[in-house]
């Protein structure tokens, strides 16, 4: 696998993005489990990371065969739109949407649904940064699993107090979805794979450009929304 400046890129955009998206699994995880005694908070934690774990590789099991299905990257594209929009907007919502829980079973349960949602997130941007390259889509599952058993959380507090990170990551998963919008096997049918592929820079481009407007309005008006 030679490692020309494509391939690289690659590999950063997959690096940038289990940063940010496994880094929301450690704060669910920490969220949950902080009423719990130490030694149950311990457990928790565990149990929690080895259930993000388990979900990624399910997930990573069944969009490997899926990715190539027409419409499928139509509403991941769309999806990872969505995902870089919240992030933006969602990282002051963590702690009112994660209860924390008094029992081990109950902070599971919490970790789970959430990690459900997350994870699959997670899978569906680093299947679209790997273009089909299956050693890039193992690499950055594989990623995903030190950052969340050891190092998000420490990554997150990072994000948390330089908040530009948080948007240069949402920039990021932007493009990655503006990149995925135009490699729909269902639209280069449709308008031909040349003309697809000279359409990739300027749609990656413009979902950039699209999550950073949206999340700017979004987080001028919360204010607002939180004053009437």
């Amino acid at each position: 696998m030679e490692l020309g400046l494509p391939l690289l890129a690659s590999i950063l955009q997959i690096i940038w993005i289990d940063i940010l998206l496994s880094g929301d699994n450690a704060v669910v995880i920490a969220l949950a489990c902080r009423s719990l005694p130490p030694r149950q908070k311990r457990i928790g934690i565990i149990l929690g990371a080895g259930a993000a774990i388990v979900l990624r590789i399910l997930f990573a099991l069944i969009i490997s065969y899926l990715l190539e299905v027409p419409f499928l990257l139509l509403i991941g594209g769309v999806l990872l739109l969505w995902i870089a929009v919240k992030l933006i907007t969602g990282e002051a919502e963590h702690e009112s949407e994660v209860s924390e829980s008094e029992n081990l079973w109950g902070a599971v349960r919490t970790i789970v649904i959430a990690d459900a949602v997350m994870s699959f997130d997670n899978v569906i941007a680093i299947a679209a940064a790997s273009h089909g390259n299956p050693w890039l889509f193992i690499f950055g599952l594989a990623l995903s699993v030190p950052l969340i058993v050891m190092g998000s959380t420490m990554i997150m507090a990072l994000i948390s107090r330089f908040p530009a990170f948080v948007w240069a990551g949402a920039a990021l998963l932007g493009w990655v979805g503006g990149d995925v919008l135009v490699s729909d096997p269902f639209l280069t049918a449709r308008i031909g794979a040349e003309y697809a592929a000279s359409l990739k820079y300027p749609s990656a481009a413009i979902g950039a450009i699209i999550v950073l407007i949206i999340g700017f309005a979004l987080t001028r008006l919360k204010p607002k929304h939180h004053e009437a």
